[in-house]
This record gives structure tokens, sequence and C-alpha cells, in this order.
């Protein structure tokens, strides 16, 4: 009796342990709650449907109810310029936007966004941050930053004028009232452009009430794609930067939180963000100039706009003294530049 008391106690303690083991091995099931996170990108809702919408869409697929994100458009939770501190404080889990648009407490966020002539294409900006070293200072810079995680930049579409009245010369560009990024907005004052701030859902109206003369915030596709173009009959070809450089962030300890398969998912999704923006703007950005009816181009000569490059060099200088990392980023731009022109076309055609 004592062999058989004995025998049953270890068998169940065995049974009990295997239970166990089993227990916390097993994946995850249809039964349990999902993760759930919210993110709100800076697109308002007919743009968010190519920026970011069909990526989230597979993700909340493939991740099978494991985790669900909730996709909030510009300012529907939160002002734009308060994500930042909103996903830092855990409001919201995660953000798509450029840095300088979240007033991202980085020195590198002056370079989100448009930053002057820092680009001439959009395959210049994954260029940057995974062959020339930016993803690398991104990282160094966001680490300082408790509460947010840098996740991966992306680029989108060239930064044009389209405006009310026609632009043919920079003189035509003095005292136009105009929605644009901060950075942009600061280095085109220097030509006599009064940068406007406003949420970007009143951006619209502003241009048919007159509080606006025109925005310098995208391409011609998204002008489209907005309305834009239903209220801004000119378009200019000039642009002063070839690509916006945006970035997907997330709350430190919810993203640390995830599963390894889930971030790597989220990774995936995001490197498929990037990919459909390629070629959706730049095969946008061409056919829309040919056959888009609703806006008529218009060119400032090469010779007059050259001063305007020349003016975004300076700029480049005074931001590389405000400290030693964006000192190393405008380095980059200016090393990386020098290569695209000697290496010549279809890199750069002058």
């Amino acid at each position: 009796m004592t062999n058989r008391r004995d025998f049953l106690k270890n068998a169940g303690l065995a049974t009990a342990a295997a239970a166990g083991a089993t227990t916390l091995a097993a994946p995850a099931v249809h039964g349990q709650s999902p993760i759930k996170w919210r993110l709100q990108t800076y697109a308002g809702p007919a743009l968010a449907e190519h920026v970011i919408k069909p990526s989230i869409d597979a993700f909340n697929k493939v991740a099978n109810g494991e985790m669900e994100i909730e996709l909030y458009t510009a300012d529907q939770l939160v002002p734009t310029s308060e994500l930042f501190r909103a996903m830092q404080n855990g409001t919201i889990d995660a953000v798509q936007s450029d840095d300088d648009s979240i007033a991202a407490p980085v020195d590198v966020s002056v370079f989100g966004g448009y930053f002057p002539f820092a680009t001439r294409y959009s395959l210049d900006v994954p260029v940057l941050f995974n062959q020339w070293g930016l993803k690398e200072i991104w990282e160094e810079a966001y680490a300082e930053v408790e509460g947010v995680k840098w996740l991966s930049a992306g680029s989108w579409d060239p930064c044009h004028f389209n405006t009310k009245d026609p632009i043919r010369s920079l003189e035509d560009l003095k005292g136009k009232r105009v929605f644009t990024f901060p950075t942009a907005g600061r280095f085109l004052s220097r030509f006599g452009v009064v940068p406007v701030t406003l949420p970007w859902e009143d951006v619209e109206v502003a241009v048919q009430t007159g509080e606006l003369d025109g925005i310098a915030w995208s391409g011609i596709t998204e002008d489209y794609t907005v309305g834009w173009a239903d209220v801004t009959p000119y378009f200019l070809t000039n642009n002063i930067s070839g690509a916006w450089i945006g970035s997907y962030f997330a709350n430190s300890e919810r993203w640390e939180a995830l599963p390894e398969h889930l971030k790597t998912l989220f990774n995936l999704c995001m490197d498929s963000s990037h990919y459909y923006r390629q070629h959706w703007y730049w095969g946008g950005e061409a056919k829309l100039r040919v056959e888009g009816t609703k806006m008529q181009l218009t060119t400032i000569p090469d010779a007059e706009w050259q001063t305007v490059e020349n003016e975004a060099h300076k700029f480049w200088d005074e931001i590389a003294q405000t400290s030693d990392r964006t000192a190393r980023v405008v380095e980059i731009f200016r090393t990386y530049s020098a290569a695209m022109k000697k290496a010549g076309p279809p890199y750069r055609y002058s």
C-alpha cells in the first residue's frame, strides 16, 4: 500500500507539472483577449486610405486575433502637435508622422518632414537610412528620450506649392500665406512666404475663405486625393524637397511588451507601407501632371530657382551648428549629394 500511495502521489505531481508546462507553452487562441493598440496617423481619412490603412488592415488580418490595431486619422484623438507627448504618456500606443510635426524633443526632428533639398527622389530616403547611417543616428537620438521607440523611416511625396494664384517667379511667393511643415515654413519665410499652422482638416476651407493663399505640404498626388486640387487651380513644378521623411513610432513599454513574432509582423507591415507609397506617389506624380485636368502647371525658371537651393545650403550650415548630431546628419547629406552627382544619370541629372 505504501508503494502504491507513493506511486500515485508521484504520478500526480508529474501530471500536474506536465499540464502546467503545456499551459505555458500553449499558443494564443481566439478565446483570449487580443492585444489592443491605438495608432494615430498624420493623414486625413482620404490620404490614410493609401499611406497606412492597407498595411494596418494586413497586420490585423495576419495577427489572427492575437492583436488588433485601431487606426485613427489626423487630429482624431489628439492634435498632431501633441502626438509625441500623448504617445509618451500612453494615451495612444503608436504614431505615423514626421518628427517635425509631432514636436519630437530630439535634435534630429528638424530633418523629419521636408528638410529643404536634402532629397531629390523618393528612393533617397531608404538609401540614406539603410546604407548611409541615418537609421543608427535616429536610434541613438530616440534612445535618449524616455517612453518612445522610433521604429522606421520611409519616404513620401515631394514638396510642391499648390496655390490660388499662379507662381512663376520668386517674387510671386512674397506675402503668400501658406500651410506647410514647421521646418519647411522656417526656410520658406526667407523668400517672403508666411507659414500658417492649421489642423489638417481645416486647410481646404481656409483656402476657400481666403485665410490661406496656398499649400506647400505635398505633391500633386495628394492634391487630387484629398481634394485640394478643387480649390487650388495652380501647381508649381519646382519643389524644395524630393521626398518627405516620415516615421513610425511606438510607446516604449507597449512595444517591449509585444512578443517577438508580433514585432516582426509589425516591421514587415511597415516595410509593406513604405513600398506601397514608393510606387503610388512615383506613378501618381507623373500621371497627374500629364493627365490631370484640375490644376495648371507653372514653373519658376531653373536659374532663379537655383537661388533657393543655394539658400538651402546656408540653412544646412545653420542647422549643423545646433549639435554634434545635426552636424553629422548634414555631413551625410552633403557627402551623399556629392556622390549622387558624381554617379550621374539616373541618380542626378544636374
